[in-house]
């Protein structure tokens, strides 16, 4: 991307007695450049902004061109925030994957609905995943001088071939040079197999496991950690596709495959290496293993070990949890049907206080067509549909994780307002064991 591509960056938050706020920059300024270095995204201007000594061109909301001049200590914070983490425009993905999420949805939602991102800067800054197939020779080479690690990467499968055919891009075919590539710069990744029945599963997860194992040592691994994933479908996929859902039957060979591997890695290597994500053991209806199993929770972005960390988490709050509610209270948790029974625990120890009636809503998403849901994919309409006729107490408790983030506004578009209006019952966002208890007690 040219210069001419690089925005400036808008400023949407100034924090109180920081730097930037005793220089008097406000919401709505706008970082131009930084000792004369336009940044590209929040990577270069926290690059640039380490320095002690800075001149800074600011682009106020009148338009108006400043300089300002700042001495401070080395890798002081100036104190911003931006409306986005990119400032010349997102790096999209044109591969062709038959489970992408952005594909499986209907038209005529919100244009940010349908942007398909592969971009290595979100994959660093906040641990999106990207194939590493659209990088250009100018990215690889940015993200060796700036030493970008981690990365989170998409693999799916080590074998050129299935790759290929799983991402619909011939480049998807050299992803073991690529490892290669990361092993000889010390650089470190974590990856990602999404698992379709009948083209990745079975001898093909094997050996792209055990090949993935090869990237490990301890003292600087390059693949850091594996999750294995549930491919996840929904009812707007094109009809044409060759993905089916994962069964029952199915979930239950693939926990013990990957089992099977991890005893093998924990011998051999010192640590379990690959994970299965929390949603296998909830379509084969088995137990989550137990919290020490997860190591330090690498993938928990990627759904694994999140429920056992949760109810880690509830019991140590639980034993601080007075044994009645000052007046009564009559709370409705909505969560998706897949974790109804792994949440149970919860609820009954929250109705042993006196005074509280906590009703869990296990939904399922009509939305999407699944009868197994997850929280993080209800929508609005299914809030809508899913609570209709029921008996809801005081108000109603909706997990974070169903919203966008930094916004009010579900998966299809909905509006917290207009599902709040539809229900007709006061709604309460809880992020966190503290917030659920504390919404459920006041």
């Amino acid at each position: 991307m040219g210069i001419s591509a690089i925005q400036p960056a808008r400023i949407t938050r100034v924090i109180p007695h920081s730097i930037a706020a005793d220089l008097g920059l406000e919401e709505g300024d706008a970082i131009f450049s930084i000792n004369g270095q336009r940044p590209r995204d929040l990577i270069d201007y926290q690059y640039l902004c380490a320095e002690e000594e800075l001149t800074i061109v600011v682009v106020d909301k009148a338009g108006q061109t400043h300089e300002v001049e700042i001495e401070k200590d080395y890798d002081n914070d100036l104190g911003l925030e931006f409306e986005t983490a990119l400032f010349d425009g997102l790096i999209q993905c044109n591969n062709g994957c038959p489970f992408c999420f952005i594909d499986q949805q209907p038209p005529g939602k919100r244009g940010t609905l349908y942007l398909k991102d592969d971009d290595y800067r979100l994959s660093f800054l906040y641990g999106s995943y990207l194939t590493l197939t659209n990088l250009t020779e100018r990215e690889w080479l940015r993200i060796e001088h700036m030493r970008l690690s981690p990365l989170y990467v998409s693999v799916h499968a080590t074998n050129p071939e299935i790759r290929v055919r799983l991402l619909k891009n011939p480049r998807a075919g050299v992803l073991m040079d690529q490892l290669k590539w990361f092993q000889a710069r010390q650089l470190q990744i974590h990856g990602q197999v999404v698992l379709c029945p009948g083209i990745n599963d079975g001898i093909h997860l094997e050996r792209t496991l055990l090949d993935l194992s090869q990237f490990y040592n301890l003292e600087n691994p390059t693949v850091a950690s594996i999750a294995v994933v549930p491919v996840g479908l929904t009812q707007f996929r094109p009809a044409e596709d060759e993905l089916c859902p994962v069964t029952p039957e199915q979930a239950m060979i693939v926990i013990q495959q990957v089992q099977s591997l991890q005893e093998q890695f924990r011998q051999q290597l010192g640590t379990t290496l690959v994970w299965l994500a929390d949603e296998w053991f909830l379509i084969a209806q088995q137990e989550l293993p137990a919290a020490s199993h997860y190591e330090d929770y690498p993938q928990i972005g990627n759904g694994v070990g999140s429920i056992r960390l949760f109810l880690k988490q509830f019991q140590s709050a639980a034993r601080q949890l007075p044994r009645q509610t000052a007046q009564p209270r009559s709370v409705t948790w909505v969560v998706g049907n897949a974790v109804e029974k792994a949440f149970q625990p919860i609820v009954h120890r929250l109705n042993q206080v006196q005074g509280l009636s906590l009703q869990l809503a296990p939904l399922q998403s009509e939305y999407w067509g699944q009868s197994l849901t997850v929280t993080g994919l209800l929508t609005g309409y299914d809030l809508i549909h899913g609570l209709h006729g029921r008996e809801l107490g005081d108000k109603i408790l909706l997990p974070s994780v169903m919203l966008k983030h930094g916004e009010d506004r579900f998966l299809d578009d909905m509006t917290l307002s207009e599902v709040q209006s539809q229900v007709n019952k006061p709604i309460q966002i809880v992020d966190g064991i503290p917030m659920l208890i504390q919404a459920c007690l006041q």
